[in-house]
């Protein structure tokens, strides 16, 4: 007959109860060191005559079958799960019955031993020694306690999200996204760093924020007596580099934009970005696209499955202009199409859901948003884009005076890269942020600032130079199948619990 399931409260009295026991004892259980031999998958992957005399393994207690004088239990290290064989006679009375009698699941233990195979084929390690090493007050989720008793199932996505580390112990496949995420960083480092590139570190607290259309997070610094912010993206401070000398540079670093939160906006997030000098917006794509090709041979994954889609990342790219696009998806020629009123009209008409009093730039850009984007599958180069919507960016060389030379790179409905060929003309760029500074008079609160030190610098002479930008963790998300940018991110954002 099954016990009756005990509350929290309950259960971290009892702990409580044997940890104040195991003092009395003189265990001491949270001891500062254990000295560990091997790993769980270093012994799995022993063959019989490969046994040592003897091993130190620890880890988490995550399962325990109790009978009498002897115990199976499972600790779980970084690389997996070990078996561990207790018995009375080599633990000796004392250790058994004062000290493991007192172990609960989640608790951290040592055990020294020899390795033996169980008739039913199961690598354990027979223990000779065991140490406590940290004593768990709470229990673990979706783990048994006591036979057919289950506390805390630990399933539901905003809980994991909350208590990350217990998701990562509850849900062993979590920790293989973020085992993926640290070797594709790793991955963008080695391609950057073979191509002659320079890794530098901008500020992430400026005096003055720019690099992108966004809202910044302020805060205040108390001895300069100054409001600062921080950065929303890293580009102006890699120009200046730029300008500076540096030829070929790349940052992998935290930008924070305080706006909204969906399935692939956080409000602090990771960025790759990197600048070359003599370089333009198609030197950028075609780098751009070797560096996409690269990753997804290295990940072993040239095709892959995302969002119901199957992602293919052997054939050449495609690449279409922003305004082919729109009139496609319209029905309509959208590039001579300037009046605000006609480009509601064309939304309502489609059945857009879009705000109210968005000017030219914004109304654009979000109707692509809607209209084109969720189409764009297979890898789509998206070029030449409007100069409404590009302050950073040099005017198309072709004689478009409306248009400049810019990509973005979608893949499965999503952005993951956007390149352009930088403005180095730095009495174009001052009129281009004063265009923006009107914008943001007239109610367009993430327009661009003014950045006298930026324009400063440009004055000092910038070369031709090609820039992009790609969220890392977009690109985690794709190469790791993952539906949420809240997946790839150790420690998302999240709304305060209500009280």
């Amino acid at each position: 007959m099954s016990q009756p399931q005990r509350t929290l409260h309950e259960i971290r009295v009892i702990r409580q109860k044997k940890l104040h026991e195991l003092r009395q004892l003189g265990i001491n259980p949270y001891p500062y060191r254990f000295e560990v031999t091997h790993r769980s998958a270093d012994i799995q992957s022993m063959q019989d005559s490969q046994f040592p005399p003897e091993v130190a393994v620890a880890g988490r207690v995550v399962s325990m079958r109790r009978m009498g004088k002897a115990s199976f239990t499972h600790l779980l290290d970084d690389k997996g799960k070990q078996q561990v064989y207790m018995k009375m006679d080599l633990i000796g009375e004392r250790d058994y019955e004062e000290l493991f009698r007192r172990v609960d699941l989640g608790d951290f233990l040592g055990v020294q031993g020899r390795v033996f195979r169980t008739k039913t084929g199961e690598i354990t390690v027979e223990a000779r020694k065991i140490k406590l090493l940290a004593k768990a007050l709470r229990p673990l989720p979706n783990l048994k306690a006591k036979e057919g008793e289950v506390f805390n199932p630990f399933e539901d996505k905003e809980n994991r999200y909350r208590h990350r580390y217990l998701d990562l112990i509850a849900n062993p496949q979590v920790k293989d996204v973020f085992l993926k995420r640290a070797r594709i960083v790793g991955l963008l480092r080695r391609y950057f760093d073979d191509h002659g590139f320079v890794e530098v570190e901008t500020p992430a607290l400026q005096p003055l924020y720019g690099g992108a259309s966004a809202n910044p997070f302020t805060t205040y610094h108390n001895s300069l007596d100054q409001t600062l912010y921080l950065r929303i993206a890293d580009e102006l401070y890699l120009k200046r580099l730029i300008i500076g000398g540096f030829e070929k540079v790349y940052e992998i670093a935290k930008d924070f934009r305080n706006e909204g939160m969906d399935r692939s906006h956080n409000p602090e997030f990771t960025m790759l970005e990197w600048y070359q000098a003599y370089a333009d917006y198609n030197d950028m794509l075609a780098f751009s696209e070797n560096l996409f090709k690269t990753l997804a041979d290295q990940l072993e994954c040239k095709t892959l499955t995302y969002r119901d889609h199957q992602i293919d990342f052997t054939p050449a790219f495609a690449r279409i202009s922003l305004f082919e696009l729109l009139n496609k998806y319209a029905g309509e020629d959208l590039s001579t199409v300037t009046d605000v009123d006609e480009l509601y009209r064309i939304s309502r008409e489609h059945k857009l859901d879009i705000a109210k009093g968005l000017n030219y730039g914004q109304l654009l850009d979000k109707i692509f948003g809607l209209l084109v984007e969720p189409q764009l599958i297979q890898p789509t180069f998206v070029v030449d884009y409007p100069k409404a919507i590009s302050p950073l960016a040099k005017v198309h060389r072709d004689g478009h005076e409306s248009l400049v030379e810019r990509f973005e790179l979608f893949i499965a409905g999503m952005e993951f890269a956007n390149a352009f060929s930088e403005l180095n003309d730095p009495l174009d760029q001052r009129a281009r942020l004063e265009d923006q500074t009107r914008l943001r008079e007239a109610g367009d609160e993430a327009a661009q600032v003014i950045d006298e030190d930026f324009l400063e610098a440009m004055e000092f002479g910038m070369p031709p130079t090609g820039g992009v930008g790609i969220g890392v963790d977009r690109l985690v998300m794709l190469f790791t199948g993952q539906e949420s940018i809240k997946d790839v991110i150790l420690f998302p954002a999240m709304r305060p619990l209500q009280q």
